[in-house]
């Protein structure tokens, strides 16, 4: 009989698991993206978190061992989110809090080779401080019009390079470092957390987004509060413009009414004079026609 042969679990990671599923039992418990980080900037991010979390690098497996048995079910559900290119972090603060502390700490990037585009990327026309040469070709390869004007290249005309949603090529790559475009942003991105009982699957927070609603949301409060009458720090200077031009308004309707009211008594006195006219002058046609009788 061969004996079974024990697995063999290295005191160092049992250890590492250990440490992870104590600080699973913290407030929040956040998935977050490290892919295309640089080790300095990553290492900046840690330190400037450190009185609010910690992050966690640690290797799949013993992510998801520590997941599994940290005696909180629920956590189970950060699993399918785990990767090779993610790590753990740790708070007893809001998740969101977290979030919006990451989405600060953004730092541009230039392209590289294989990224989809955020957004369209475009060259302006202008010169550039490119000298005539092999770029001359490397800029028409990716469809921009090129001309050397005082010694140095110039682009003809705005041209998107590269759309939303499309990969960038190493020639497109080049190109852009070459011009100075850097149209990407690198950071710690969450991806999912696990906080009060729940895990949240969409917690990356856009800043400017959220305030450009907030302030349409706003402004659609204002104008519907306004329109009720409902008065506060926010509102009370619109009600009195709005009080200012109702009155001008009825100022005007008054004057109108007025105005016609004069003009009606105007037209009436006009045909009141009018018949004592036509009277009068039927009255002398009347004497005219008796003198003339008596006169035969």
């Amino acid at each position: 009989m061969v004996a079974q042969k024990e697995t063999h679990v290295a005191e160092a990671k049992k250890q590492k698991v250990k440490e992870l599923a104590e600080q699973m039992k913290r407030k929040t418990v956040m998935i977050i993206s490290i892919k295309g980080l640089p080790s300095a900037q990553f290492q900046d991010i840690k330190k400037k978190l450190r009185s609010k979390a910690r992050i966690q690098v640690a290797k799949k497996s013993s992510v998801d061992f520590a997941l599994d048995h940290c005696g909180i079910k629920e956590l189970h559900g950060l699993v399918q989110y785990v990767d090779d290119s993610t790590a753990l972090l740790f708070s007893d603060v809001d998740a969101f809090e977290i979030s919006g502390i990451l989405a600060d700490e953004k730092s541009p990037a230039k392209a590289k080779a294989g990224q989809i585009a955020p957004s369209d990327i475009e060259v302006k026309a202008g010169p550039t401080e490119l000298i005539p040469g092999p770029d001359i070709s490397a800029l028409s390869a990716v469809g921009l019009i090129p001309k050397v004007e005082n010694g140095k290249i110039a682009v003809m005309q705005d041209k998107v390079i590269v759309k939303e949603g499309g990969e960038i090529t190493e020639a497109l790559a080049s190109i852009m470092a070459k011009l100075d475009i850097i149209p990407f942003e690198v950071g710690v991105e969450p991806v999912a957390a696990y906080m009060d009982g729940k895990v949240y699957a969409n917690i990356k927070i856009d800043k400017v987004a959220t305030l450009i609603e907030l302030e349409e949301s706003f402004g659609r409060a204002i104008a519907f509060s306004v329109e009720l009458g409902i008065i506060n720090d926010s509102t009370i200077d619109f009600i009195i413009g709005k009080a200012g031009v109702e009155g001008n308004a009825i100022d005007v309707l008054i004057s109108e009414e007025k105005t016609e009211e004069a003009s009606t008594e105007d037209d009436k006195k006009e045909e009141v004079v009018g018949e004592e006219k036509s009277e009068e002058k039927a009255e002398d046609n009347t004497e005219e026609v008796k003198t003339s009788e008596e006169t035969e």
